[in-house]
């Protein structure tokens, strides 16, 4: 069995309305864990839409829930200084009595970092930055004064109170399928690594890159929780599923991802879809292949029978 997580990508024409319903409903119905992106401004719907500031939006969660987790996927350290994300974090931990997942990734949208000024460095950088990073937060989580020496990042006898609520820290989740730098960072730092949008068989081919990624580190595979975060389509019947797949294939035109096909190709893509049925059958073989925790990733905000949908039918098959 497994942990079922619901995604939202909050940039796209998120409230905070539609947050504290959507947050209010998830934790009311029993899932797992509530995951969103973090981007600055919306990537699909046009630049006028509402994109509610992650780490902000996840303060209210913290406040208005007991027992959902919850965590951005992923926070790009291009956004940050690290110190700051630290501070940010350990706050919002203690706020939520020890709930945060740290979920974090090197940065991709070369367009968005460009609109907002934020520098976009090559990939070798920007990696770094995440190494340098993950080391900076652990140590301003963990230690009475903190200090380091790296080339993007200081800390000269930094504290940082308070401490994160969670013993030793937050789980920090690295979530991507790059095998040359993202998954040995995740091999080297993470609690879990996230997989997007992988077939079964593409999931397990990650994990055995996970696997020999430890193995030459010399660090223990059982330490590190596998998980998957899928695009997720679902109906009672072709009907309802053929709407809803209109609904997320005119959301993702400009991505090109998905249109008139089959389950079955899209499926091939790495998305859950299909009735209830199906769904459940294919979150159960990730499950068989290793994953801990499948993510279902969720377009349409404003859809309120689908959450129950999911709740009702497929979750206590899966978990």
């Amino acid at each position: 069995m497994v942990k079922l997580g619901i995604m939202l990508e909050g940039q796209e024409d998120l409230t905070w309305e539609k947050w504290h319903d959507f947050v209010d409903r998830t934790e009311g119905l029993g899932f797992e864990s509530l995951w969103r992106s973090d981007h600055l401004h919306p990537l699909v719907l046009g630049p006028q839409k509402e994109a509610l500031e992650a780490w902000v939006s996840f303060v209210t969660l913290a406040a208005r829930t007991e027992r959902i987790r919850f965590g951005a996927m992923v926070t790009p350290m291009t956004f940050r200084h690290p110190s700051v994300l630290a501070k940010m974090a350990a706050s919002i931990d203690v706020l939520s009595n020890g709930r945060l997942e740290m979920g974090l990734g090197a940065g991709w949208c070369v367009p968005e970092h460009t609109a907002f000024g934020i520098p976009f460095y090559d990939w070798r950088t920007r990696y770094g930055m995440l190494e340098e990073g993950l080391e900076v937060i652990k140590a301003l989580w963990t230690e009475d004064k903190a200090t380091f020496k790296g080339e993007h990042y200081t800390l000269e006898g930094a504290t940082s109170y308070p401490k994160p609520a969670q013993s030793p820290h937050p789980p920090f989740v690295i979530g991507g399928n790059g095998e040359k730098r993202t998954i040995p960072t995740a091999a080297k730092y993470a609690q879990e690594w996230n997989g997007i949008n992988l077939t079964v068989q593409g999931f397990i081919a990650k994990r055995e890159v996970l696997h020999r990624s430890c193995q030459e580190i010399g660090r223990n595979t059982g330490e590190i929780s596998t998980s998957l975060a899928a695009t997720g389509i679902i109906g009672r019947d072709d009907g309802e599923y053929a709407r809803r797949l209109g609904v997320v294939a005119g959301m993702l035109k400009s991505r090109k991802e998905i249109g008139d096909v089959s389950p079955e190709e899209l499926m091939d893509k790495g998305f859950i879809v299909g009735t209830p049925d199906r769904v459940v059958e294919r979150i159960l073989a990730y499950a068989e292949a290793g994953a801990s925790r499948v993510i279902f990733q969720l377009y349409d905000y404003e859809d309120t029978e689908l959450l129950d949908l999911i709740a009702e039918k497929v979750l206590p098959r899966v978990s």
